[in-house]
Formats: C-alpha cells, structure tokens, sequence
C-alpha cells in the first residue's frame, strides 16, 4: 500500500509540474500576444488623457456625472492590457463629448430635416423615421447621423481594448496559478522522495487508530 502511495504521488507531483509549466507557458504566450496585437495598432494615447488634462474637457463640454479615471497614458504608446483599458476609459469620455453627453440608445439613426415634428425627434434631435431623414447626396438615402456613428465606432474600438485588458489579464491569472501548481507538484515529488509517506507517524494524531498509539507508546 505504501509502494502504490510513493507511486502514486510521484505520478501526481509529475502531473502537477507539467500542468504548472503548461499554464505559465500558455500565460506568458497570450500577454506576448496582446502586447503584440497592441503594439500593431500603433495607438497613442492623446495629450489630455490624464487626470488633469480631461478635466477642463469634461467641464468645457458640460458633462455631469462622469467620473475621471485615475490612470494616465497621455502621448504613452498602447502596449498593454492595463494602457488598453485606461485608454478605452479616456475614449468613452471623448465620444460623450463629441455627443454631448448623450449614449447610443439616446441619439437617432439618421439626420433630422429642420421641419420633422417634435414627436419623430430623439433627444439629440435626429431622428429614426426615414421620412423626417435628411437626404445624402451621395447614397440617395436617408443621410447618418455623424455623432451617433462616433458613438459606434468609438464604442467598437473601447469594447476592443477591454477585451485586450481582459486577455492579459487570464494570460496573468494562468502564469499564476501556474506557479502554484508547479510549486504545489514539487513539493509531492519532495515528500515522495525524502520518505514522507513512509512514516507510520501521522501528525494528525486524532485520525491515529487507538491500538496502535497505545502500542507506539
């Protein structure tokens, strides 16, 4: 019982470090690859996007109820998880400027012609009734509104940038909890080797059956 106990645990402590050296791998793999992906875009944060310096942006616009973030990639390259996410805190506020303060679902789909009745404008004053829409001369068709379509792209490009937070984020959770199962397999394999499972002493002497510690003693 004993031989299949040091087996046991050798085939285990093995386990463990080939799982732990998998996930730190795998850990470091995906951050290398968002630091990369990032890197690619070629993305730098804007002068103002720092505590200071959105401020008097917020207050010029008018804003209310926006909170300032508290981090900092003013003219920093965007080359990390936690830049990718400052930065897409910094551009939803830029977007609430350029609509003042008014979110997707707020704002109409297309320009508003200047006689459409107030019951087919939104709150931006556009509206979504083609027949109120101001023609494009370009398309024929009902003319976009321009802040709602910044909205959209400024909210693809956030929604893009916290998913590269969160990607770097796992890769940093995997390294970690590959580091404990490394430590945890390596500590098996030294109880294994110095004999540990072959001393009949438990320390748990609770769980020691009563014959055998009245004999030991």
């Amino acid at each position: 019982m004993k031989k299949l106990l040091e087996v046991g645990g050798l085939i285990a402590a093995v386990v463990l470090v080939a799982f732990g050296i998998g996930a730190i791998v795998i850990g470091a793999d995906g951050r290398s690859t968002v630091k990369d992906s990032l890197i690619q875009e070629s993305i730098v944060g804007t002068p103002d996007m720092s505590p200071d310096g959105i401020k008097p942006s917020i207050e010029e616009a008018g804003l209310t109820g926006v909170e300032v973030p508290d981090c900092d990639v003013a003219d920093q390259e965007i080359d990390n998880g936690d830049r990718a996410r400052c930065f897409a805190e910094y551009l939803r506020i830029h977007a609430l400027e350029s609509t003042d303060g008014l979110v997707y679902a707020q704002m109409g789909q297309f320009e508003a012609k200047a006689d459409a009745p107030e019951s087919e404008l939104t709150e931006d004053g556009a509206t979504n009734n083609p027949e109120f829409a101001v023609t494009d001369p370009e398309t024929g068709g009902p003319k976009a509104n321009g802040p709602r379509n910044t909205w959209v792209t400024a909210t693809a490009l956030s929604t893009a940038l916290n998913s590269s937070y969160m990607a770097d984020q796992m890769g940093l959770f995997g390294i970690v909890v590959g580091i404990a199962l490394l430590l945890t397999g390596l500590g098996f394999a030294v109880l294994v080797l110095t004999g540990a499972v072959r001393d009949p002493e438990t320390a748990l002497r609770f769980m020691q059956p009563r014959g055998r510690s009245e004999t030991t003693s």
